[in-house]
């Protein structure tokens, strides 16, 4: 294990503006919180990229190629929904140096196995370019899921950030989740990257949000009264015919069904992997501070839908703009709620050695823009397509 990763915040090799000087963000090691129970400790990271021509910007249904020749190491790589996606996953850590090692390893390897088959891994929300519709995959479950859901799938090459963090048992996960989804917003106003499509700038800072609003039970997740709830909920979604199993839940923030985690998939594929981590950082301290709260005896609150919705929705509009405070029902900025959460998480990310890590990133992101401000600066100088293509990897182009 190592004790620390750097990673370099590189800019484009040839923007109209002036150079900025490499940003090197050093993750530590965790401090002396860490103990015996890992309940809120273990944490691993799943990123979906499109694999597009790096000409064009199209995307190539190259991901079985790609994955067949993909180097393997604490991470893994499997196919998405359409072949023009692949999926990454870390293995399961403790340490965010652990876990920025591994994701820079993983988005080196899948550029690595691309390269050779003659495209780009692109780390964006959603297709910055048009192609040709992309094929459908041949297995039996998607091809039930297209029957199902038929135009909302149609372009539906949405890619995100999800994070994965450990907890006990199936109710203290679904009692984690009330505490969660407050919060939710607030994360994807921090990892907004999809605001291109077609070539043009759309004036939504996430567009894959957009995308996944079209699909049954999507945003933020319903309130859980336990475990066997949160599962009664999904199987009458099943039941109804609008998923086809349980496995397919549109929450972005879930139990996992098949990890015993909880699972956040609220962000946008992210530009840098530090920012990956950031994600990460900010989860697993909201798990921590969710489970010390369940301690207490304190419950999480029932969000109003609409307001729910509308804070969502707000952040997939603004960004790190305007904002809606979904618990108490009122106008804001994003600032004024990243503020709140690192209030509320500081404890936690103090105990596990973060809060250094995550408050300069956080500074970083309000500073220097988030990566759908960098996509519309790239979209302006005419170097889109190597801004999203460069998946954060320093000499990578």
């Amino acid at each position: 294990m190592v004790d620390h990763v750097e990673i370099r915040v590189a800019a484009p090799k040839a923007p109209a503006t002036p150079l900025e000087a490499p940003v090197v963000i050093t993750l530590p090691a965790p401090g002396p919180g860490a103990t015996d129970d890992l309940s809120g400790l273990t944490v691993g990271v799943e990123e979906e990229f499109l694999l597009v021509d790096p000409d064009t910007g199209y995307p190539v249904p190259a991901a079985a190629d790609v994955l067949a020749d993909l180097r393997v190491g604490p991470w893994t790589g499997q196919a998405e929904f359409f072949p023009t996606q692949v999926e990454t996953a870390t293995g399961v850590c403790t340490e965010l140096a652990c876990l920025g090692d591994e994701l820079t390893g993983a988005r080196r390897a899948v550029r690595e196995a691309a390269v050779a088959h003659g495209v780009l891994p692109m780390a964006s929300g959603v297709p910055v370019v048009d192609g040709p519709p992309p094929p459908r995959s041949d297995k039996a479950r998607f091809a039930a899921i297209h029957e199902r859901f038929t135009a909302v799938l149609e372009d539906y090459q949405a890619c995100g950030c999800h994070v994965h963090v450990g907890v006990p048992d199936p109710d203290t996960a679904a009692a984690v989740v009330n505490h969660l989804a407050p919060w939710l917003p607030t994360l994807l106003a921090l990892s907004v990257n999809s605001p291109v499509r077609s070539g043009r700038d759309r004036r939504h800072e996430s567009l894959r949000l957009l995308d996944q609003a079209r699909f049954p039970g999507a945003g933020l997740p319903p309130y859980f009264a336990s475990g066997a709830d949160h599962d009664e909920q999904i199987a009458r979604l099943v039941d109804c015919g609008v998923i086809v199993d349980n496995r397919m839940t549109f929450w972005l923030a879930r139990r996992s069904a098949h990890l015993p985690t909880v699972e956040v998939r609220v962000a946008d594929t992210v530009q840098h992997p530090w920012e990956a981590v950031l994600q990460a950082a900010l989860t697993r301290a909201l798990v921590r501070v969710a489970l010390d709260e369940l301690d207490r005896g304190r419950e999480g609150p029932r969000l109003d839908p609409q307001l729910g919705a509308a804070s969502l929705w707000s952040a997939a509009r603004h960004g790190i703009g305007a904002a809606i405070d979904p618990v108490a029902g009122v106008a804001t900025t994003a600032r004024a709620r990243i503020d709140a959460l690192l209030r509320l998480t500081a404890p936690a990310l103090r105990e596990t050695g973060d809060w250094a890590f995550t408050r300069a990133a956080v500074d970083r992101l309000l500073t220097k823009g988030t990566g759908a401000s960098r996509q519309r600066a790239a979209l302006r100088r005419g170097t889109l397509i190597a801004e999203v293509t460069g998946v954060g990897i320093t000499g990578s182009g």
